[in-house]
């Protein structure tokens, strides 16, 4: 099966990762009409990699995004094609919650107690971009699981495009869990020794916060924000002060802002 990549950091990320791995360049091919500084920076590493380069019409390169989602056509003069063996095709690491659970609390010294992790749990968030953008900042910033509810938010990484390119393919390795109840993966947690933030504009100002070394941090939607039941779970409210006339970040940058935050609390 043929996959078809576009867009700048999706292609060099690939490339990038052949290169490093040098793991089947014969598998990619890279099609291209133009070359500004971008694409001759892409084909410099595609020759180092051993991936193929043809320069082709700029016509061949609309033909080849034809069949992906208009907010993947806008290919800018470079295409990157790959064989994918459909048992080997994953954008997504799908684990499963509990099993996932155990494991963390099963770790060599036995003491869930003396582990760094971090969870991050989206409600009900429903925009692909946000939640692929969401998955490349957990992958930045360590996070140890992405959770997702079953119904009402973009969950279906593996044939949704969009997450996975607004992840700059981190989607195929953040681990993700698929729920069907997230009051009860909250509940699991706590019992399992973490603490449990919520984000909201009338919580306390993250720099403020000495986050616990097993930190979950639930983001809600842009509309509705956490879910009541949610809240009520929470052992903290965490904000982000701003100083804008707009009252509110967008969530994925909200998210990458206070997973930072986690982040250099966690290793100062």
């Amino acid at each position: 099966m043929k996959v078809v990549v576009t867009g700048f950091h999706a292609i060099e990320e690939s490339v990038n990762a052949i290169e490093k791995s040098k793991k089947n360049p014969q598998k990619v091919q890279l099609f291209y009409s133009k070359v500004g500084p971008r694409v001759k920076k892409i084909l410099t590493t595609a020759k180092n990699a051993g991936v193929n380069a043809v320069q082709v019409e700029n016509s061949k390169l609309d033909e080849m995004v034809g069949d992906l989602p208009a907010a993947l056509q806008d290919h800018r003069g470079i295409v990157l094609q790959k064989e994918v063996d459909s048992k080997e095709n994953s954008s997504a690491n799908y684990v499963e919650f509990d099993s996932w659970l155990k494991q963390i609390c099963n770790k060599e010294d036995g003491d869930i107690e003396k582990k760094s992790c971090t969870v991050v749990i989206l409600d009900r968030i429903t925009d692909p971009h946000n939640v692929g953008a969401i998955i490349r900042s957990c992958d930045q910033f360590g996070v140890s699981l992405v959770v997702i509810p079953e119904h009402k938010s973009a969950n279906n990484i593996e044939e949704n495009d969009v997450i996975a390119r607004s992840s700059a393919g981190a989607s195929a390795w953040v681990p993700v869990a698929i729920v069907n109840n997230l009051v009860r993966v909250v509940e699991k947690l706590k019992e399992a020794g973490f603490w449990v933030y919520g984000a909201d504009a009338g919580g306390q100002t993250c720099g403020k916060i000495e986050f616990a070394s097993k930190t979950a941090l639930i983001m809600g939607s842009e509309g509705q924000g956490i879910s009541q039941l949610l809240e009520k779970q929470c052992d903290s409210i965490v904000s982000i002060p701003t100083c804008g006339k707009i009252d509110s970040l967008n969530v994925s940058v909200a998210t990458g802002v206070l997973l930072y935050e986690i982040f250099r609390r966690k290793n100062i």
